[in-house]
């Protein structure tokens, strides 16, 4: 299985082994306590798909396949801005694992995370801002307002099970794919002044990032909790409906009952699960992410050579094999 965990990217070996370096530097605080939290995130590890992507594209467009130190601080940006998220993300979700590690907020107080992904917020902002480039800084600005719009749209929407698919998408877009497809697009904005490539490479990040949060989504279901790194199911138990069930109502109108309870009895994730995976929804999902990855290649293909862009290729279809 080409899971991203095992793949090998040798062309940006180098870049990535210090960016790990430069996270730990990036992060560092004067306070112990805020230190310590933000670095309980990175101790934790993590896939570094996003920096891993950004670093390939980097790669893809320099004519000598040299990545600017701008492009490589961008990168570690990225990943700083979506570790930020996540502390905010495991508050407000009252999650007590991560990358199975206690969340921060488990292992000190829920003001403390707060003000650690404030921190990296801020820390993030502060490196934007020395890149000394408008246009990137307002690009990558837009996805932090996005985070939040994608909160409240989640949280309005919770236990609703009237959601609709469109809904689904947009909260998907602004919780994931927006930081994707907008890093995306700055990466090339630090190289080249064309729009047409700025453009094609944010659409190609953003159906990569909305095919990356179904999947997500379908292995929330799918998944044990030892491999999730979190209890499995945990999108159903906070009201979080998401494309594998939005499917599954249309042949399985008893879910209603369950969402409309909250899910409050011990059995209800299970028996929901259960029901959900009697149905085509896990499958309709799935071809979802199929479709957006499909559009994520084709954007691709239409510029590059399979041999230029094989390893956007490879990380590409690596989204889909973690369900596989």
């Amino acid at each position: 299985m080409n899971t991203y965990n095992n793949l090998k990217f040798e062309s940006i070996d180098i870049e990535l082994k210090q960016l790990e370096t430069n996270l730990q530097k990036m992060i560092t605080a004067e306070h112990p306590i805020l230190y310590a939290a933000a670095e309980q995130l990175f101790n934790a590890g993590g896939k570094r798909i996003r920096p891993t992507i950004l670093l390939i594209i980097a790669k893809l467009i320099s004519n000598q396949g040299q990545i600017s130190n701008e492009q490589k601080r961008l990168a570690e940006i990225t990943e700083i801005i979506h570790t930020a998220s996540l502390v905010h993300d495991d508050i407000i979700d009252n999650s007590e694992t991560r990358r199975g590690m206690e969340t921060v907020h488990n292992v000190f107080t829920n003001k403390i995370a707060v003000l650690a992904g404030d921190f990296l917020f801020a820390q993030s902002s502060w490196y934007l801002a020395n890149l000394n480039n408008s246009d990137v800084v307002k690009v990558i600005s837009k996805v932090i307002t996005d985070f939040a719009e994608g909160e409240v749209q989640q949280g309005t929407k919770s236990f609703d099970y009237k959601i609709s698919m469109r809904n689904y998408i947009e909260k998907s877009f602004y919780k994931t794919a927006s930081l994707i497809a907008n890093s995306c697009k700055g990466i090339t904005i630090l190289n080249s002044n064309n729009l047409r490539i700025q453009n094609r490479f944010y659409l190609y990040g953003k159906h990569l990032g909305l095919a990356f949060q179904i999947i997500d989504d379908i292995l929330d279901l799918t998944s044990s909790t030892d491999k999730l790194g979190k209890p499995a199911g945990s999108d159903l138990k906070n009201g979080n409906l998401t494309a594998p069930l939005i499917f599954a109502l249309e042949e399985q109108p008893e879910i209603i009952k369950l969402i409309n309870r909250e899910f409050q009895n011990p059995e209800d994730i299970t028996k929901t699960i259960n029901l959900i995976k009697k149905t085509k929804g896990i499958q309709k999902a799935k071809d979802l992410a199929i479709e957006h990855i499909q559009l994520a290649v084709h954007i691709m293909s239409k510029e590059y050579s399979n041999k230029e862009i094989k390893d956007i290729l490879s990380i590409s279809y690596s989204i889909l094999d973690r369900i596989n």
